[in-house]
């Protein structure tokens, strides 16, 4: 899914990159607002750890191979902002240094699996795990699973559109095809990141996010807290 130089027209290029800009100071400045001592380290390790996950490639059909994006895991795990910027950096490092995906389609590259890939991942998976049951195996799992899939797959299409939009390709064709070919990877994706989740919810509980409530709810908690242990 990492669109190499050449195959975006500039205009696409440097409107992705201009709204990749933007999104990449928000983030920055969401993460220091809610800065935490344990936020960065944590933020540092899931990088890490997401990096070399994605040196792994698992077979598709058709001779094509697929890998971990993790932008779901890292909003399950650091929040949408945190982990927007985490996985921004991750894709920023291979494109420099590994050329994996091109240095003018950076932006598209960072809009497509960094924000749209960790924003619809994280808000799909909060959604359904609420309405699931709250922090359940189950709603976590489901919800997890659900969002890593649909993540990869609007991310695909995202592309889809942004090569028909460059003249580089027809929609009709390459849409079906990347959505075809990245149904079959988000499994993959679900299954790890599942995976991962799950191990988590089991041994360390804490390290899964949970949004801090709004001021109003802190604030009748106690009150809450009170009545019930009447």
């Amino acid at each position: 899914m990492h669109i190499p130089d050449g195959f975006l027209s500039l205009p696409v290029c440097l409107a992705m990159g201009l709204v990749s800009l933007v999104i990449l100071g928000i983030a920055l400045r969401q993460v220091e607002r809610q800065f935490a001592d344990r936020l960065v380290p944590l933020m540092g390790v899931s990088a890490a750890f997401i990096f070399a996950a994605q040196m792994i490639n698992f077979p598709v059909l058709g001779g094509t191979s697929g890998h971990l994006l993790g932008g779901t895991l890292a909003g399950v795990l650091l929040g949408p902002w945190a982990g927007t910027l985490a996985v921004m950096v991750v894709f920023g490092v291979q494109a420099l240094l590994f050329q994996d995906g091109g240095i003018v389609a950076l932006g598209a590259n960072l809009f497509n699996m960094g924000f749209v890939g960790t924003f619809l991942g994280y808000y799909l998976y909060r959604g359904l795990r609420t309405l699931l049951g709250g922090t359940s195996w189950l709603a976590t799992a489901t919800g997890t699973a659900v969002a890593s899939w649909v993540s990869v797959v609007t991310a695909s299409a995202l592309v889809a559109v942004q090569l028909a939009l460059s003249g580089t390709v027809n929609l009709a064709v390459v849409l079906p095809t990347m959505v075809g070919v990245h149904a079959l990877i988000g499994i993959g994706e679900a299954i790890l990141t599942v995976g991962v989740v799950s191990f988590l919810w089991r041994t360390r509980p804490d390290l899964i996010f949970e949004p801090p409530a709004p001021p109003l709810l802190e604030a009748v908690q106690p009150v809450k807290e009170s009545i019930r242990g009447r």
